[in-house]
């Protein structure tokens, strides 16, 4: 017990004495910064997932929506109510609207909407934006239209020629135009919801007598719940809303079954949506932000850990004399090792909750930044990021920083007589593994993606076993020139010198400043290509107008008329219906199958088409595409894997009536939240058999004329236009946000890199000082161990910047293909670049950190090196 309190009372003197000495400055430095850093991204983040989370539960209207092709069963919403969560049921269909007749008694315009009726209380999450007039301007409002009264789009009065204050016909009843909508949170992607907008009162919906036993309804009922207790009821209603559906294949052959019974017959035709599972165009956008907050988290962590390991073996190297000076007064090793341990932990934690401290406090400057981008205010944060701090920073202490202070136990006391003796040696491979083998799953935590952590912490850990056998070879082949470099000029030769003197101190600063570059050149590819794929999947020219039912004649002179409004690079394709009915022979029913989504394509016709070029953005994942291959077929990879086809496969369609057969040649990968033409199976050839009916299909986007839509639908009244702009304007919003949000975390996190790379070299400063010293004092002028010092960061610089460009570009290359999903290939400049990158980033540093090298007196450093 007393040796114990000894050496709890001998290391908190060592930290007091060490701390008020300045000697853990640099090293508690090096672990605020990478606890602030990771801290602060991992605050900032915490709070952005979960606004951009909340937020894009708006384009559901709830937490969880439950869609139905059918009126759903009371205890749905019954369940959600007994949780004590918010229910808002609403109807959306395809009809028809009209203006009235006019005066002289000519039928008034008629236009295909999408009628949508709600309940008080309507959206649950969001709210809708409204304004009194097409140019007048909008404001939020919490109602619902009135009794007697419709909201609609800009876009129907401008089709139907008409203004707010009059009656719109909708079936059976009439109602005024009483306000029209500017933005609405849940606006669904498919059909019903990309045309015109109407809006009622549920309650007006019976009086127009539009629903009748065979319409196509899609009934949504939105969920939601407030605070943590609501999360967790909505959680509870998930998993039994799941548990119902899972159970909708059994309902045909289960005995009748109680009402609330999991299989329960109403559960077909029915799914569940949710931010994970519903609106592709915010999945993959959410889904990459996500990623890339999580890499930049872990580089920040990863990074951090060079300067630890350095900052600790410096402090090991000052420490030496002490230890034998202790040995000598018969202090055991166990009891020193244990003292610098305790003294070191004491140090860790608090310059970890210090970086905890101001990583909250930085995180607020970044909010601050982004409150003019976001249109609400972020959630609090969770436990998570402080535990996570306070985590890594003991975690980087245990790994990196006390296998190099615990050698000090083992410095003989004969070292006070010997000042060669007890040179620190490399840590035990078991104590190194096991720490680095804590932070490895620590990151991994905190990841949350198994082959996001992988492939960063094992391609960091690959990484620096490679550049540190690189740079052996390096400082080998540097060696061989310095001997029989004679020619060169003396401050060259001086460097090359400096650096072969001690191999294993040159390998080891090379191999930490490559880590940290290539750590800064990934972020920095990445970022940049990230960007540019986001903004690609909804650039600012996007499709945002759909026109279908075009009729084959009708094809040139409506190629001609949007030619004649200026629209240029549109997506054209002739589309045709059909139905799966056999793979390699046997019949396709909704009962060949278990999974749900499966047993709704086989009962549904796809859309499909053909074309002997393959869609741009459309990719090859399997097989091959042969232009103008009779009987061939390429289906996207999704269908086939939920339908179980597979390449080889022979596919029967039946195209109203005239049944063909394909055989399966390629796979494709195609991104729904391109807001792109794009469909389940393409025929690779440029004409159709006789027998199959086809209509044409446009992607365009509208000249801003006014008036343009409305007189190609004059000019082609079969045809079905429908307007993207409010979706398409809505998801570019959160994009928008994603994209500043990310650039924002981006720059503090290079900054706080570029800070660690400076405390990597500031670890040497001390060498370097000595060095110096001695050449100075044999004669050696300012000014050539000025040209020295630059030459030897500079090359340094060099080789750390080629090797991190290098691994950064094959490292981001299986980053973007497998973890962010898009395809990538690093620039052809990236290592010259990065080799630049890196000398002036080494030299910079190395003028921060090495400044007042040569300006200390000679007897000064040299006696501070004798003591």
């Amino acid at each position: 017990m007393n040796q114990t309190v000894s050496v709890l009372a001998l290391g908190w003197r060592g930290l007091w004495r060490d701390a008020r000495a300045g000697e853990l400055r640099l090293l508690m430095l090096a672990v605020l910064l990478a606890v602030a850093a990771l801290a602060c991204v991992s605050f900032f983040a915490d709070r952005l997932q979960g606004g951009l989370r909340r937020d894009a539960r708006q384009l559901l209207g709830g937490d969880v929506v439950l869609a139905s092709d059918h009126a759903p069963a009371p205890q749905w919403q019954a369940k959600a109510q007994a949780l004590g969560l918010q229910t808002a049921l609403t109807l959306n269909f395809a009809t028809m609207a009209r203006a009235p007749d006019s005066v002289a008694g000519e039928p008034g315009a008629s236009r295909l909407v999408s009628l949508k009726a709600v309940p008080p209380g309507y959206p649950l999450r969001g709210s809708l934006r409204v304004a009194d007039g097409p140019d007048a301007p909008d404001e939020t409002t919490r109602e619902v239209p009135a009794p007697g009264q419709a909201w609609v789009d800009a876009a129907l009065l401008e089709a139907l020629d008409m203004a707010p204050g009059q009656k719109l016909l909708l079936g059976d009843a009439a109602f005024t135009v009483a306000k029209v909508i500017t933005a609405e949170p849940d606006r669904g992607s498919g059909f019903a919801g990309f045309a015109p907008r109407v809006m009622l009162r549920e309650s007006d919906l019976a009086a127009t007598g539009l629903v009748q036993p065979a319409s196509r309804i899609t009934w949504r009922l939105a969920v939601a719940g407030d605070g943590a207790a609501g999360d967790e009821a909505v959680a509870t209603f998930t998993q039994w809303a799941e548990a119902r559906l899972k159970g909708a294949d059994k309902a045909a052959s289960a005995t009748p079954a109680a009402p609330d019974a999991p299989d329960a017959p109403d559960t077909r035709g029915m799914s569940l949506e949710s931010l994970d599972s519903g609106r592709p165009e915010m999945q993959t956008t959410l889904a990459r932000a996500e990623k890339f907050l999580n890499l930049v988290a872990l580089l920040a962590a990863l990074l951090s850990a060079v300067a630890v390991a350095l900052a600790a073996r410096a402090f090991a190297l000052r420490r030496l004399d002490d230890a034998a000076v202790l040995r000598v007064l018969g202090l055991p090793q166990r009891a020193l090792a244990g003292a610098y341990a305790v003294e070191f932990l004491l140090a860790g934690l608090a310059a970890s909750l210090a970086g905890v401290a101001l990583g909250w406090a930085l995180h607020h400057a970044f909010i601050w930044l982004l409150a003019g981008l976001v249109q609400a205010d972020l959630p609090a944060p969770g436990p998570w990021p402080a535990l996570l701090g306070l985590g890594v920073g003991l975690t980087l202490l245990a790994a990196f920083g006390l296998p190099p202070v615990l050698q000090l136990a083992r410095v003989p006391p004969l070292r006070v007589l010997r000042r060669d003796m007890g040179q620190p040696k490399a840590a035990p491979l078991a104590v190194l593994g096991l720490g680095m083998a804590g932070f490895a799953a620590l990151l991994l935590a905190a990841s949350r993606d198994a082959t996001l952590g992988l492939m960063a912490v094992g391609g960091f850990a690959g990484a620096a076993l490679l550049f540190a056998l690189l740079a052996r070879l390096a400082v080998a082949l540097l060696r061989r020139w310095a001997g029989a470099a004679d020619g060169a000029p003396r401050w060259l030769a001086l460097a090359a010198r400096q650096i072969t003197a001690r191999p294993a101190h040159a390998v080891a600063q090379v191999s930490s400043l490559a880590v940290g570059l290539m750590a800064l050149v990934l972020l920095v590819l990445l970022r940049t290509d990230l960007m540019a794929s986001w903004q690609r999947a909804t650039p600012p020219d996007a499709p945002n107008r759909f026109t279908i039912n075009v009729m084959p004649d009708q094809a040139e002179d409506f190629r001609a008329a949007l030619a004649q409004g200026g629209v240029r690079g549109y997506d054209w394709y002739p589309m045709f219906r059909g139905r799966l009915v056999s793979i390699n022979g046997r019949p396709v029913t909704a009962a060949s199958f278990s999974d749900e989504r499966a047993q709704r394509l086989a009962e549904r016709e796809f859309n499909l088409s053909h074309t002997p070029t393959l869609p741009a953005h459309n990719s090859l994942v399997a097989g091959r595409w042969q232009p103008e291959e009779a009987g061939a077929a390429s289906v996207e990879e999704g269908l086939a894997e939920t339908l179980g086809i597979r390449l080889g496969d022979t596919l029967g369609f039946d195209f109203a009536g005239a049944t063909h057969e394909v055989r399966v040649r390629s796979l494709r990968k195609v991104d729904w939240g391109s807001l792109r033409a794009n469909f389940f199976v393409l025929l690779p050839v440029s004409e159709l058999p006789d027998d199959v009916a086809y209509t044409w299909m446009a992607a365009w986007r509208s000249p801003g004329q006014p008036g343009f839509d409305n007189a190609l639908v004059r000019q082609f009244p079969n045809i079905t236009s429908i307007d993207m702009s409010a979706t398409l304007a809505q998801v570019q919003r959160v994009l928008a946000q994603v994209i500043r949000a990310v650039e924002f975390l981006f720059a503090f996190t290079l900054a706080a890199g570029l800070l660690v790379l400076v405390a990597a070299i500031t670890a040497t400063r001390e060498e370097k000082a000595r060095e110096f010293a001695i050449m100075r004092a044999l004669g050696a002028s300012a000014a050539l161990l000025g040209k020295v010092q630059r030459a030897e960061l500079a090359g340094v610089g060099l080789l750390a910047g080629a090797l991190a460009s290098l691994v950064a570009s094959v490292l981001g290359w299986g980053l973007a293909r497998h973890v962010f999903e898009f395809d990538w290939t690093a620039p052809l400049a990236t290592p010259l670049l990065g080799s630049l990158a890196g000398a002036a980033l080494a030299l910079a540093a190395g003028w921060w950190s090495l400044r007042e090298v040569l300006r200390r007196p000679v007897a000064q450093t040299l006696r501070q090196a004798g003591e």
